[in-house]
């Protein structure tokens, strides 16, 4: 096991907010191995794993599932570990989803991951409003599928506020956050366990390979991967907020803690709901599908309790991400890589312009929604997909670092056990992007291209020095992949 890195990250000097005048700023507290445990699990465990039942079955049979899991917990795990091998020994690299990439392949592929990685964090953010207010319908049916005026009116109240509450202190967003995790817990383990005392073994295996219409098991294997994966998207939460860690050796214990104790819920309410209902019955289902299982399990109350656990699921897994989305902007902007602007905290230690700026793009998202017929598995596999070049950088950059040798002197044991960890979630992140398949791949491409005008106009600002070779030839990929998919939009052959 990777030698543990003690002792407490040296506190960055503050930056003064401009509206601060002569307060002195509050010096942030940091985070301990609890609080980043439920920023792990709080970030992952939102609304995936209340419409998990139907996601899964609408194109998969209970084989396929089986599958998909075994291939995202391995894949999953892998990354998990790369990320407490490279926070143990790469401790003075913060926010790992930037620095990781940066890194690897210099300022701008760094610049590149850090952009995608806040772009997935705020479009998740609007799904889940979304379907928050989706959830509420149940109790006000005027919020109907939760994205009408009445239901965007309302998201718009909550974004608010929860911005309003991070501004009084980062550590204080953490512990509301602790609690909104240990609180949604809490309806899961009672969905399983009432789902384990109906479970049918015949509706189980009914057509467990899957009817023909769904094609053939890699296609259905394939098309979990990116509902798998989004459940999973916060694994890297901790390393985020790495600068933030009491210990950095907490950093990976977190990770592994929350992938833990999150892989075995999402499996227990995927494949336990098989059991419940038929496959085309759950295919069936109106999202949040959790709703329907218990229901059937249970009795109408059932869909009260999971509409109810989804409302606290959600509404925490807000607060964790937009902590996640400001941060993830704040870093590189202390390092240069982003507009200085976003790298403005406020008196109490939070990054406040990132904090304005993201939830600003969550409102106009909102409006958008309006006049937009994008579904909620649109969303978030459009989240998904802009998060899975950040997770590439990540496990290539620590397979660089075990071919390399770097900090493994006299532990060849270790760099081999550490190589293959990395050469595994390496090939699952690959896997990951041919499942995905080239359509979400070219609207990511849409977001990515505006992004390096941003990085652009930084280094301008600052003098720094142009794009190297490798550089400029990744701006050219992004620039025509974003230009196809443009002319390919206007044509009508593309569509979210």
């Amino acid at each position: 096991m990777a030698t543990h890195l003690q002792g407490t990250q040296p506190v960055i000097p503050p930056t003064a907010h401009p509206l601060a005048g002569s307060l002195r700023k509050v010096e942030p507290k940091r985070l301990s191995l609890s609080l980043l445990i439920a920023l792990v699990v709080g970030s992952m465990i939102g609304s995936g794993i209340f419409s998990l039942p139907q996601n899964m079955a609408a194109s998969a049979g209970a084989g396929a599932i089986l599958i998909g899991w075994l291939i995202t917990g391995v894949g999953m795990l892998s990354l998990a570990l790369v990320y407490q091998t490279l926070s143990n020994r790469q401790p003075a690299l913060d926010n790992g989803v930037f620095a990781y990439a940066r890194a690897l392949g210099g300022e701008f592929l760094g610049f590149n991951s850090a952009w995608g990685y806040w772009i997935s964090a705020w479009i998740g953010n609007v799904s889940y409003l979304v379907i928050l207010f989706a959830a509420l319908s149940y109790f006000f049916p005027l919020f109907g599928e939760g994205n009408n005026k009445a239901a965007i009116a309302g998201a718009s109240v909550v974004l608010w506020s929860l911005h309003w509450m991070i501004l009084r202190g980062m550590r204080t967003a953490a512990r509301a956050n602790a609690l909104t995790t240990v609180a949604k817990i809490v309806p899961l383990l009672l969905f399983i366990g009432l789902v384990i005392a109906a479970f049918q073994r015949e509706t189980f295996t009914v057509d467990f390979w899957g009817s023909p219409a769904l094609g053939s098991t890699l296609d259905q294997v394939k098309s979990t991967m990116l509902v798998t994966v989004w459940v999973f998207i916060g694994i890297e939460g901790a390393n985020v907020f790495s600068a933030r860690a009491a210990e950095r050796a907490n950093v990976g214990r977190a990770t592994v803690i929350g992938f833990v104790i999150t892989l075995l819920l999402l499996i227990a309410v995927s494949l336990l709901s098989l059991g419940i209902l038929k496959q085309p019955e759950l295919a069936a289902l109106k999202n949040p599908s959790m709703a329907g299982v218990l229901q059937a399990a249970a009795g109408p109350w059932g869909a009260v309790l999971i509409s109810i656990g989804l409302i606290i699921s959600v509404g925490g897994a807000l607060l964790a991400w937009t902590l996640l989305a400001a941060e993830s902007v704040f870093t590189p902007a202390k390092e240069k890589v982003m507009p200085g602007t976003l790298a403005v905290e406020n008196t109490q230690g939070v990054p406040a312009n990132a904090l304005w700026i993201t939830n600003g793009c969550i409102q106009l998202f909102l409006l958008l929604t309006l006049y937009s017929s994008a579904t909620y598995l649109a969303l978030i596999s459009l989240a998904t997909s802009m998060i899975l070049l950040p997770y590439l950088f990540s496990g290539v950059y620590a397979l660089k670092l075990t071919l390399q040798g770097q900090t493994y002197a006299g532990h060849r044991a270790l760099q081999l056990r550490d190589m293959a960890i990395a050469s595994v979630a390496t090939l699952y992140c690959l896997w990951l992007l041919y499942a995905a398949g080239p359509k979400y791949m070219l609207l990511s491409a849409l977001l990515y291209a505006p992004g390096s005008l941003i990085y652009l106009a930084t280094i301008r600002s600052r003098q720094g020095q142009p794009l190297s070779g490798p550089e400029t030839g990744l701006l050219i990929i992004i620039w025509t992949a974003a230009a196809f998919a443009g002319w390919m939009l206007w044509s009508g052959t593309l569509a979210l």
